[in-house]
């Protein structure tokens, strides 16, 4: 019989903290870290969208069923983490409950003036579909109205301003060791696993550790718009479905 190691998923929106999480628990020492697999599935498999700074020399698994059996199998033999946007595979996952129920999922969120602000600033022809809350929204109802599964909103507001107790809490509620060192490591020692998306991950990469934004996300997002209109629109479709989610987020008491 197979063992059950733990499989443990955090779904995000992009600029939403995501990667300095999956820091974190890399620095844990006791996961196997998979970073974004489902990315190549939407970038490179499908090309739904076009993301600059990717390598299309990727060498990892495409498809989706090559990513899920991946997975799958890293789980059999240790605890695995795996960090993922919900756009790139939420129409693959409403059609998996088998494989839905067999992660424990997490969600991560962050305002949508500071996410989309900063999605901008890397890439001026960022799509809407590429904001991703509406896809987040669509995926945690999937599992809580479908799959039965309750999973843990954060916000990523709390992270930055008391990344220790978030932590503490999180582990704890997982069931995990408390280990405050992973909340500090040596700036420039990058994954191998970001290779081929480094590009987009150079704050986290010269950081050591969680820091409070230093712009606020109204006058970062009045910036953007003032370039970009456009995103005024990204904006209003997105609100909604981050509004939802905070709900559950403060309902939870991540706040």
């Amino acid at each position: 019989m197979q063992s059950m190691h733990p499989l443990i998923a955090l779904w995000s929106h992009p600029r939403c903290m995501s990667t300095v999480t999956e820091r974190v628990m890399r620095e844990r020492g006791d996961f196997r870290v998979f970073h974004e697999p489902f990315l190549a599935y939407h970038y490179l498999h499908l090309q739904a969208d076009e993301m600059p700074m990717l390598d299309q020399d990727y060498e990892g698994p495409r498809t989706y069923e090559s990513i899920r059996e991946l997975l799958l199998s890293a789980a059999a033999d240790e605890p695995v983490f795996f960090k993922d946007m919900s756009y790139f595979v939420v129409d693959r996952l409403l059609g998996d409950n088998e494989f839905c129920q067999r992660i424990t999922p997490l969600f991560l969120i962050r305002d949508p003036k500071a996410s989309i602000a900063s999605y901008f600033e890397l890439d001026p022809e960022v799509s809407c579909t590429e904001i991703g809350l509406d896809a987040q929204w669509q995926h945690y109802l999937h599992l809580k109205t479908v799959v039965k599964q309750e999973p843990l909103v954060i916000n990523a507001e709390a992270i930055a301003a008391d990344p220790v107790a978030v932590f503490a809490r999180l582990w704890e509620q997982l069931g995990l060791e408390v280990i405050e060192s992973a909340l500090h490591w040596q700036a420039d020692e990058m994954p191998k696993e970001w290779a081929y998306v480094q590009g987009w991950h150079g704050k986290v990469l010269a950081s050591t550790g969680i820091h409070q934004p230093q712009q606020r996300p109204d006058s970062r997002f009045l910036q953007a718009t003032a370039a970009a209109p456009h995103l005024h629109g990204y904006l209003e479709h997105h609100q909604p479905y981050y509004q939802k989610l905070l709900d559950v987020s403060m309902a939870q008491g991540w706040l």
